[in-house]
């Protein structure tokens, strides 16, 4: 692949709504991205600076926490790109409701990316004030979920 192919690919990639792709051609290999990690993939052709994908974890992840000074109020954030499940199963009660009292590691909700599920816990403990997604709610990385007033 010439580097001009690269660049057109990177730009329709920048410009499009795919979330991931992967390029694999003898000894190239083009990986892209739209999560945080950078890193340099190089080649036979040309060095290429690209974002690399994020590995979606089984066992729990640490979860983004935004701080408000004036209330004490934080966000739980979603960690990663999937669908949120705020229930186990259909017909079950939610994890978490607002008015509940979370504990630090306590399962407030679980996200699928991928077909594997990664349960989300509570970074720190609080009171739920505000669920800010819906069950089977597609998320972005870094979406708020919980709005909490930390203990």
């Amino acid at each position: 692949m010439e580097l001009a192919d690269i660049k057109a690919l990177i730009a329709d990639f920048e410009a499009g709504s795919i979330r991931e792709l992967n390029i694999e051609d003898g000894a190239f290999h083009l990986a892209l991205s739209k999560n945080e990690h950078q890193a340099v993939v190089t080649s036979s052709a040309a060095p290429v600076a690209v974002a690399t994908p994020t590995a979606v974890a089984s066992a729990p992840v640490a979860v983004a926490v935004e701080t408000s000074v004036a209330e004490n109020v934080e966000y739980i954030k979603a960690p990663l790109v999937g669908s949120v499940y705020l229930q186990a199963s259909e017909g079950v009660a939610s994890f978490v409701e607002v008015g509940t009292e979370v504990t630090k590691g306590q399962t407030v909700a679980i996200i699928e990316a991928m077909k594997m599920m990664t349960e989300i816990k509570a970074p720190f403990s609080g009171k739920i004030t505000d669920v800010l997604v819906k069950n089977e709610e597609i998320v972005e990385f870094d979406k708020p979920l919980f709005k909490v007033v930390r203990d």
